[in-house]
């Protein structure tokens, strides 16, 4: 009997109400996500920082040893190799990167895949050299639309075969602000996180920052690849043509106050008063002009925090407040607001993968009059 590949044939994925599947556990152990707590930095220590490896990690002995190749609808096809990209001019940039999937765990029901909450954000410091000037080298020809981004990692994904790759397009891919960076937080790039070489596209969700990145093609049609089409965009069911996930979506976190419950997370606190703080951002480098914290179990009782200015573009701000925490149960939410009038939605946006979810977060508090005992 001819039994299907199950890998090349999978079964229709659903939406579930259910609990977790063991299949869901294993991404989750192998893709890490930030601990709240280090929301007090302002860069993510480089083993905090979110990952998101879709297939396996490359194994790349020597850096000098890698090629980026450039090519396609180009009048001047181009080999570099490491040596050769950091002889141009060099940038330092912090950046925030998000996760399009952030979130997606608190969706009901949600959708089989990385179960994220909160978790998978961070900001690093990346040095690198812009794309732009890399691209000029080539010279594009004017019939060219947009440029593909490949990556060495290739694996399957709904049944399909693929290298990871992304497009953009030329106007986009003009942005002085895009970056191919070999260096984060002053050291050369983790394994993990795309060593030798990556693409950082700020402002944007993690997906269009190719990591391992080998090959650059020009081309004049609309890149049909399954990281850019069959996935990575927003629908609201299976008959939505769907909108491309792009920039971030405007958000907050806080930092858990008082000490957790090792197994839920919950928090507990002295009663008194007490420092609230964390993060917002937002996409595009669209500054950060509000944020909010509500308490109690209503979620309308808001407060104003103090929002100090972001130490980069494409970097988070830190907020803060002071609560008198009273005992007792208190729900504590946190809400930002972008330069764009963008407000975090207190309900999680419906999408049916899971997408750019920025509602806002909860964090139980149990408050107590004496935790000395």
């Amino acid at each position: 009997m001819l039994v299907k590949n199950p890998i090349l044939n999978p079964t229709s994925k659903t939406h579930s109400e259910e609990h977790f599947t063991h299949t869901e556990v294993q991404l989750a152990n192998r893709n890490s996500g930030i601990a709240l707590e280090t929301l007090r930095h302002d860069i993510t220590p480089i083993g905090m920082h979110y990952l998101l490896s879709h297939f396996d990690i490359p194994y790349v002995e020597d850096e000098n040893d890698w090629q980026l190749k450039i090519g396609g609808l180009v009048n001047n096809p181009i080999t570099l190799d490491m040596q050769a990209l950091k002889s141009l001019p060099q940038i330092t940039q912090q950046v925030t990167l998000e996760c399009a999937g952030n979130g997606r765990a608190l969706l009901k029901p949600h959708w089989p895949s990385m179960p994220w909450t909160y978790e998978a954000v961070g900001t690093s410091e990346w040095k690198g050299t812009r794309l732009i000037d890399i691209l000029k080298q080539a010279n594009i020809k004017p019939e060219a639309t947009e440029w593909v981004f490949s990556g060495a990692d290739s694996g399957v994904d709904s049944g399909v075969q693929h290298d990871f790759a992304r497009s953009l397009s030329i106007e986009m891919a003009n942005n002085p602000d895009i970056m191919l960076a070999w260096e984060i937080n002053g050291q050369p790039l983790p394994p993990q996180h795309g060593y030798p070489l990556r693409m950082i596209v700020p402002g944007w969700y993690g997906m269009a920052s190719v990591k391992w990145l080998n090959q650059i093609e020009a081309i004049d049609y609309e890149f049909q690849g399954h990281q850019q089409v069959g996935t990575y965009v927003y629908k609201q069911d299976n008959d939505d043509k769907g909108i491309p996930v792009t920039s971030i979506r405007v958000k907050s976190l806080m930092v858990p106050p008082g000490i957790p419950d090792w197994y839920t997370r919950k928090r507990l606190l002295q009663s008194g008063e007490t420092t609230l703080h964390g993060r917002a951002w937002s996409g595009f480098g669209t500054p950060i002009i509000k944020v909010e914290v509500g308490i109690g179990e209503t979620g309308d009782d808001w407060h104003e925090a103090e929002l100090f200015p972001a130490n980069d573009k494409y970097a988070w701000s830190r907020w803060q407040i002071k609560w008198n925490a009273v005992a007792g149960y208190h729900p504590l939410r946190c809400r930002a607001t972008d330069a764009n009038g963008d407000v975090q939605p207190l309900e999680p946006p419906w999408d049916k993968s899971g997408f750019g979810n920025n509602c806002v977060q909860v964090t139980e508090v149990w408050v107590e009059d004496d935790l000395s005992s």
